[in-house]
């Protein structure tokens, strides 16, 4: 018997019937490592940046890296929370970084974007929960890419509206909340 009529009888099929396609290209992740990829991973590691691709594991760093793309995550890479769903580090961060939010504007200004993404870890250990560290950031950003529009994922700060008015102060062009 052919290798083929062997394939088809183990596979229950009939010589009639079509093969299964092959999966579609946009279904496919391909493994992070092109030349983009390389210089921003070197970027984020020379100013010590996080970005939410690489502390939550999504599997398309790959893609949006090379891209050019980037979620920066402020406020260090351990939350004071432990949700179930989420694979960044949580425990006791240490002291945030108050020169964070001029690298950050660095990263974006060397990499030329026209719109930035800032979230961060929660911070429930701090007064304002992070909020100081976002508005400077989003001044930041503004001061050394004037054309860069800033959109903030912030944290729930605890439903406090202090911190909530504290970031929107610094004018960022989309406010959005992390659940």
């Amino acid at each position: 018997m052919p290798e083929t009529e062997v394939l088809y009888q183990i596979m229950g099929r009939h010589r009639a019937d079509p093969l299964p396609e092959r999966k579609p290209s946009w279904l496919k992740v391909r493994a992070p490592g092109g030349a983009n990829y390389v210089r921003l991973k070197h970027l984020m590691r020379e100013l010590n940046l996080h970005s939410v691709c690489e502390e939550a594991r999504c599997p398309n760093v790959g893609e949006c890296w090379e891209h050019g793309t980037a979620t920066f995550m402020i406020l260090g890479d351990v939350c004071t929370r432990n949700c179930a769903y989420c694979a960044v580090s949580h425990g006791r961060p240490p002291k945030y970084d108050v020169q964070e939010p001029s690298r950050v504007g660095e990263a974006i200004a060397t990499m030329n974007l026209r719109h930035a993404v800032i979230t961060s870890v929660d911070r429930d250990d701090l007064p304002d929960f992070g909020a100081y560290i976002f508005a400077e950031t989003i001044r930041e950003i503004h001061a050394r890419v004037p054309d860069c529009s800033v959109e903030v994922l912030v944290p729930d700060f605890q439903g406090n509206e202090e911190s909530i008015r504290a970031v929107l102060e610094a004018r960022p062009e989309i406010y959005n909340h992390n659940t």
